[in-house]
């Protein structure tokens, strides 16, 4: 930035009124500061309106209801910079931040008094409180989980994520390497929409950093997209870690409105073991009943349950009838729902008490109690998983990104297998099958010699540019596994009842196949009864044999599993018997 050195790895933020005052140059908010002197405090506003917000007329800018912002961000195109920052906003906040090297700061705490009447003439969502990444030197850049490979000195220092994915939230670069002390499990929050997924989310993570044992993550750095925090949605899935005095975990915070449980079929496809969150004020919801369904589909083996909200619940009878209703949901999924742990509480206010004291001790507050009682029961109710690392490698690509300079990534759960730096892999599926080389491996922004079966990876691929590569595709070990577009396959139809189809459907039929983290739409070519009897008509409810005939190629084996969905709801569920063409 302009004038301003520095290569301390700790940030500082800075207001955009200082940006614009000690003239920095911003190329990712289209900012580059002025020639000449310094300007002063009553040039900043119209500057920061000219410069960065271009797009807008000033009398927009000039207006702070709430009409108007919306307003605002809507005419934005996606994925501009300030947009995600209107998304971010607090809207109670009164000043735009932005992330500077700390040693870049001789005149902050001058500046930011000068600034202050500036900031608060800014509009009321150009004035949010929103976290940008920045293009500084390359030891300064941050990195995120999604794109984890971080340039070194010698590298460009331009990240070009190709989509916001899951565990989009900015943190710096990989922290020197991954030690395996503990047993490494997959663990994520399902239920319905607005349950608390998230919240409980970030107050497992606070509690067990409370305790020393992993780093805190905010609400807002678990639900990272604009959409997301502008809706209190979560639409990826985001992954945040953390630890327990027994084991290390990688926690899946599932979305849970309807629109998309395809990227919730992906988080869980990666589950040894999950939450189910349900309010206690409303009891089981549709995407409760979903979630359940697409758990069992998917092979989420155990499961415990915390019925959150209990501080909006009067009487203790009723948050009793509504651990009875989650029994007798999960035991009609064939969960054992009389043994499964169901734990009650607040996570909202036990994340309350722990931003309003972060160093707070088990026994003193009874909310963070019940989040650590919540833990415990996972500890010990889920067991760890048999890794089958003894099987040839495979991972299912989630996301990809490309680092310039450095080459693309490639980020997914291994689904069995190990990998090392400098092995050589296929790339399978949707496309041609070539291969590549593994340059890097990283895990949670530290670095691995070797990446096992259960892990959440980053690989570092050489030879392969980011539009030779897509989520679906698979990385596996050469000539292990090869792509088919036609098999056959036992397939169970969902009743209505299950939250399936109404209606019968025939030799023909056109859906969408949910395999591994792809979803390609096939046609049944033809539909067999129980008594391999050529049948016409399958009906909700039916198990049948079929023949399905898919528009792309996709890595499919033998015994592999997948969800049929068609118009926003799930329709049936099999797995592979055998392979055609």
């Amino acid at each position: 930035m302009a004038n301003h050195k520095g290569n301390s790895p700790s940030g500082t933020w800075y207001t955009l009124n200082e940006i614009v005052k000690q003239q920095m140059c911003v190329p990712e908010l289209n900012y580059v500061a002025p020639t000449g002197a310094p300007i002063g405090s009553e040039e900043i506003t119209p500057r920061l309106s000219l410069s960065l917000l271009y797009p807008l007329s000033h009398s927009l800018l000039s207006s702070s209801s709430s009409t108007h912002s919306q307003a605002l961000f809507l005419s934005l195109p996606k994925g501009l910079p300030i947009r995600r920052a209107m998304a971010l906003s607090t809207a109670a906040s009164s000043k735009l931040i932005y992330p500077c090297p700390a040693s870049s700061s001789p005149a902050s705490s001058a500046a930011a008094p000068a600034a202050a009447p500036a900031a608060r003439a800014l509009p009321s969502t150009v004035a949010a409180a929103a976290v940008f990444r920045t293009r500084l030197a390359p030891a300064q850049l941050s990195s995120s989980f999604i794109a984890p490979f971080a340039p070194t000195s010698g590298a460009s220092t331009g990240v070009v994520p190709a989509r916001r994915g899951r565990g989009a939230f900015t943190v710096r670069a990989a922290r020197g390497k991954f030690e395996r002390k503990k047993p490494h499990v997959n663990i994520g929050t399902i239920g319905h929409v607005d349950h608390g997924k998230t919240t409980l989310t970030a107050a497992l993570t606070m509690a067990l950093a409370a305790m020393g044992n992993s780093a805190p993550k905010k609400y807002d750095e678990i639900d990272a997209a604009p959409e997301e925090r502008a809706r209190g949605i979560t639409i990826n899935t985001a992954t945040v870690e953390y630890e327990t005095e027994n084991r290390h975990y990688a926690h899946v915070d599932c979305p849970g409105h309807a629109d998309y449980v395809k990227n919730m079929i992906t988080g869980a496809a990666q589950m040894d073991g999950a939450i189910l969150v349900v309010s206690g004020a409303d009891g089981p919801m549709p995407q409760t009943k979903e979630h359940i369904l697409l758990a069992k589909q998917v092979g989420v083996p155990n499961m415990v349950v915390f019925l959150n909200k209990q501080d909006q619940v009067d009487d203790e009878e009723l948050l009793q009838l509504v651990e009875l209703e989650v029994r007798e949901l999960l035991s009609s999924y064939e969960f054992p729902g009389d043994d499964i742990p169901i734990h009650s509480g607040s996570a909202l206010l036990a994340l309350e008490a722990l931003m309003a004291n972060p160093s707070i001790k088990r026994g003193e507050n009874e909310w963070v109690d019940k989040i650590y009682e919540l833990m415990d029961s996972v500890d010990s109710y889920i067991p760890i998983p048999q890794r089958q690392t003894d099987l040839p490698f495979l991972l299912a690509i989630e996301d990809v990104f490309s680092i310039t300079g450095r080459g693309t990534v490639a980020t997914g759960r291994v689904e069995r297998g190990t990998v090392r730096v400098g092995e050589t892999l296929d790339l399978v599926g949707l496309r041609e099958t070539r291969n590549t080389t593994v340059t890097g491996v990283e895990m949670f922004q530290k670095t691995l010699d070797e990446a096992m079966a259960g892990d959440n990876v980053g690989l570092l691929l050489r030879g392969i540019q980011k539009i030779d590569i897509q989520r679906g595709m698979v990385l596996a070990k050469p000539g292990t596994i090869t792509p088919h577009t036609k098999f056959e396959a036992i397939v169970y139809v969902l009743k209505k009842e299950e939250g399936g189809r109404h209606s019968p459907f025939f030799a023909g039929y056109r859906p969408q196949f949910y395999m591994r983290t792809t979803d390609v739409t096939g046609r049944v070519t033809s539909i067999m009864n129980d008594k391999d009897e050529e049948s016409k008509m399958v009906m909700p409810g039916d198990r049948v044999k079929m023949v399905v005939e898919l528009i792309m190629p996709v890595a499919c084996e033998q015994g592999m599993r997948f969800a049929i969905r068609e118009g926003g709801k799930t329709v049936g569920a099999g797995v592979i018997q055998s392979i055609v063409e």
